[in-house]
């Protein structure tokens, strides 16, 4: 495996703490599938797809990149795409669509929203995880007169649009939903410790909770819940 490639393994793998934005989305989506419909935008490896499939939901990933044969999920019908040219044409409609930490990534963005909105079905969830811009650390590293480039986080250098909370809902109001809720993410400690052990996740349930208290201070990601607004 080469250096690029073992990068983009370990930047997009599955995010296994409880507090994370994949554990948080996988809790929020209803364990019984049922034959409902489900869109993973960005779907990259497929390990949430994949996971999502084997609950009973009927499974379609959206990736730039096309992966060789027994290397993703036979459960998950990947399209091919590039997501910076916007959507491409679906017969299908679902029941939830997931973007999970991919807006970000995308020029026009607001343009995706639009075309994913139309592929809900009544009734249907868009579910989008998003960086805060406006959180304690990202505030005080640019304060200290420094943004750094960084191959994953709040400052990963292929990050376009960078946006606290007001910026976001705004973005999703315009593109024409309706915020029913939203969830938080702590500083991932677990992963910039690279360990698993009792203080990392100590600290990522406290600052959980403190994100739970002050969102727009403290919370690393927003995990948002929209619903199509009314036309």
């Amino acid at each position: 495996m080469g250096t690029a490639e073992a990068i983009a393994e370990q930047t997009y793998s599955f995010k296994a703490s409880p507090w994370s934005s994949h554990s948080q989305i996988l809790e929020f989506i209803p364990e019984s599938g049922a034959g409902k419909s489900l869109l993973d935008v960005g779907c990259w490896d497929g390990s949430m797809a994949a996971r999502l499939a084997n609950r009973g939901y009927e499974v379609t990933g959206l990736e730039r990149q096309s992966w060789p044969p027994g290397q993703f999920p036979a459960n998950v019908r990947l399209i091919v795409a590039d997501l910076h040219h916007g959507i491409p044409e679906l017969a299908d409609r679902f029941d939830y669509i997931l973007c999970a930490d991919v807006i970000e990534h995308l020029l026009e963005n607001g343009k995706v929203l639009r075309q994913l909105r139309s592929l809900l079905k009544p009734g249907g969830r868009l579910i989008v995880s998003v960086p805060n811009s406006g959180n304690l650390y990202f505030r005080a590293v640019v304060l200290s007169g420094r943004f750094p480039q960084d191959e994953k986080g709040l400052f990963d250098r292929t990050h376009i649009h960078f946006r606290v909370w007001s910026g976001w809902r705004e973005l999703f109001l315009q593109s024409g939903y309706t915020v029913k809720s939203v969830l938080v993410t702590p500083v991932p400690f677990s992963v910039f410790l690279n360990s698993q052990n009792a203080v990392a996740r100590s600290l990522e349930w406290l600052f959980w909770r403190l994100s739970l208290l002050w969102k727009t201070l403290f919370a690393y990601q927003f995990i948002c819940i929209l619903e199509r607004s009314h036309d």
